[in-house]
């Protein structure tokens, strides 16, 4: 899966940096990675299973198209929560509360922006994908042994956020709302993410990249 994130995130860097022309902004021609970190509010029916858990994190690229408005942005969320088991698992003789539960869900999402000098504002949507974990639990003659089953789930991601441009890197906030096809203990998944983080200037690190791959798309 790993190989999978890196070689999706290698191939929109080339994309970007092979397709850019147009006006020159801060954002023209240029290739941006971001980590963040903040927390994950299960929402609805969710909060019967999951509850928030510190932290929550993310990191992706901010690739411009031909017009800087507009971008696209692989971004890997991994999410943990506490955990209580609602439905009883016949592979196992003991029911799990107080655990807990992750999801490292990868989202392929594309938006746009809009620039007031330093200050950005954006927004938005894309589909997902990733890994999801639920904790199980087997009481044997002298131990507990604690299990976790992992499915692969399926989704949407959606958000806002604005980021602030200081020398040498962008501050920035992002409020989110994901939600998944895939069920956990029969109920939807959707939470509401907040993430703060920071965003720096990798386009001569993807030239590079670019420069390697280019001969062999060629």
């Amino acid at each position: 899966m790993k190989r999978s994130i890196l070689f999706i995130i290698t191939f929109f860097i080339s994309l970007a940096a092979l397709a850019q022309t147009g006006v020159d902004t801060i954002h023209y021609r240029k290739v941006y990675y971001f980590a963040g970190t903040g927390l994950a509010f299960p929402l609805g029916k969710t909060k019967e299973v999951l509850s928030p858990k510190v932290f929550a994190g993310s990191m992706g690229l901010d690739i411009s198209l031909k017009n800087p408005k507009y971008y696209v942005m692989p971004t890997l969320y991994m999410l943990s929560f506490n955990y209580d088991q609602k439905i009883p698992d016949p592979e196992y003789n003991r029911m799990i509360e107080n655990g807990q539960s992750s999801l490292y869900m990868l989202s392929l999402a594309g938006g746009m922006r809009r620039q007031w000098k330093r200050l950005n504002t954006y927004a938005y949507v894309g589909p997902t994908v990733g890994l999801s974990t639920e904790p199980r639990s087997n009481v044997l003659p002298e131990v507990v042994k604690v299990s976790y089953k992992r499915n692969i789930a399926f989704g949407t991601k959606m958000g806002v956020g604005a980021d602030y441009m200081f020398k040498g890197f962008f501050l920035g906030a992002e409020l989110g709302y994901m939600y998944n096809i895939n069920k956990i203990q029969n109920r939807p998944f959707q939470a509401i993410t907040f993430m703060v983080g920071l965003k720096s200037d990798i386009t001569k690190l993807s030239d590079k990249v670019v420069n390697i791959i280019k001969p062999i798309i060629d």
